[in-house]
């Protein structure tokens, strides 16, 4: 398929009327996230990590803001998928047919990544810090009094970040195709994204150095994966480069 050239106002109206196709979908999925969100504030309450606790609620609208915050962060996960689409769709018409293609085929890998950092943050870090947090409180003799915005104001702390974290080789590989970053530029940044990392691990987790390093790995490790995926995507571009400038020989 030939790019298509567009003015500048049909690219605005081209916007919009995507914004507006998110909006409405976005819409539908709050009456989606308001029949899921009951049942998983309730199974979040009684999960294993928090089961032992009793959750109290210091304010009146406390249990009314955390149940819209739940039905807010279902909703927009519902969305992500299709808004990633319409990002694609706003975009594809300035793309050659296999850019078309590929672009494409991050949206499904975006939107199991970010539910991968999710349920790895929650089922893995998550429960090990409550735990954490718990025995201390219980060496010290202090009886916690938990409350149910905090709880869910913790919860939301640790597992969003990695949601968009685990967002990193999706963004690498899409970069590098477009020729922004090279692996060779990861490579010369690695030790200034290493400490980034870290200190985004240390605004994550407690000051503890076991639930720092359950975090910094896997963010590392993302790093580095992200490299590999950086080589995989640059490999690409340069052949298609190649194959390109041999056609034009050819001509």
């Amino acid at each position: 398929m030939e790019q298509k050239d567009m003015t500048v106002y049909e690219h605005i109206t081209e916007l919009r009327k995507r914004l507006i196709y998110v909006v409405v979908f976005f819409l539908f999925a709050v009456i989606g996230g308001f029949l899921l969100t009951e049942p998983l504030i309730k199974f979040l309450q009684h999960a294993d990590e928090a089961k032992h606790l009793t959750m109290n609620a210091f304010r009146l609208t406390d249990p009314v803001k955390i149940y819209l915050q739940v039905m807010f962060i279902i909703s927009a996960v519902i969305t992500l998928p299709f808004a990633l689409y319409q990002l694609w769709a706003f975009v594809s018409p300035g793309l050659y047919e296999k850019e078309r293609k590929v672009t494409l085929s991050y949206i499904p890998l975006s939107s199991f990544l970010f539910l991968l950092g999710i349920a790895f943050s929650y089922f893995i870090l998550f429960p090990f810090v409550v735990q954490f947090m718990t025995n201390i409180s219980d060496k010290l003799n202090i009886q916690q009094v938990i409350g149910i915005n905090e709880y869910f104001q913790f919860l939301f702390q640790i597992t969003l970040p990695f949601g968009i974290l685990f967002q990193l080789p999706v963004v690498v590989m899409f970069l590098t195709r477009l020729g922004m970053i090279t692996p060779m530029l990861l490579k010369s940044i690695r030790q200034y994204a290493y400490f980034v990392l870290l200190v985004i691990a240390a605004f994550i987790t407690p000051p503890e150095l076991l639930s720092h390093l359950m975090v910094t790995v896997p963010l590392l490790l993302l790093y580095e994966i992200s490299i590999w995926v950086s080589k995989i995507s640059y490999k690409k571009v340069l052949r298609a480069e190649q194959k390109a400038l041999n056609q034009s020989n050819h001509d």
